[in-house]
């Protein structure tokens, strides 16, 4: 019980440190495909309207997808390329901006120029470095983005190609989690799931060692 509120404490402490951090606005028509080299999890996106980052070097891949009414027409159902968009900024707000994708022509234009902007919370054009990712809908995005990163291309970040030991072998969230409370658990994955890896990494890093001292 202790612990847990000790927990609850520092999960305070990190989401006043998210105040300070980057909001990354979503579009229900961009599908975030990966983050900083990792892949983005359904479960992590599901129902949230916006993302927190640290502030500084990012870059993360995502599409395009309007489904409307495709039901009854299959050609307006639309799915871009993957597109690569790497940045670093320290304003408070990040929105996606695209441009009007209303038919084949314009929808077209995009995918030959990828004319879309990240502005920040004024409306101010952030500079970013942008590319398309080559690959089929069926790839794996994240090993495509590590190959990617350490081939130098327009939007290439190295770190961001870095394998992490134990990947595969970490266990999953709720894993971390048994030990709470339940009457505090919720409220904890919450604002977990909330965090970008950086953050993540550092919470529990700071709960492990809280748990062997």
């Amino acid at each position: 019980m202790k612990l847990s509120l000790v927990v609850t404490g520092l999960t305070v402490l990190l989401v006043s440190a998210t105040c300070q951090a980057i909001t990354l606005k979503l579009d229900p028509q961009i599908d975030l495909l990966v983050l900083d080299g990792r892949k983005i999890s359904g479960s992590l996106l599901k129902g949230a309207d916006s993302l927190e980052l640290e502030r500084g070097q990012h870059q993360f891949l995502f599409r395009v997808e309007q489904l409307r009414d495709a039901h009854k027409d299959a050609s307006l159902r639309y799915q871009s390329a993957p597109m690569i968009v790497t940045f670093n900024a320290q304003v408070k707000t990040i929105t996606i901006r695209l441009p009007a994708l209303d038919n084949r022509r314009e929808r077209h234009h995009f995918d030959l120029t990828l004319n879309f902007q990240l502005v920040d919370e004024h409306g101010k054009e952030i500079d970013i470095r942008r590319d398309r990712l080559p690959v089929s809908a069926e790839s794996d995005m994240e090993k495509a983005m590590i190959l990617y990163n350490r081939n130098g291309q327009v939007a290439s970040v190295p770190h961001f190609a870095a394998v992490r030991d134990g990947a595969a072998t970490r266990p999953p969230v709720e894993a971390e989690f048994v030990w709470i409370d339940e009457a505090q658990s919720p409220a904890i994955k919450r604002w977990f799931h909330r965090f970008d890896q950086a953050t993540r990494q550092q919470f529990m890093s700071l709960v492990k060692l809280l748990r062997t001292s």
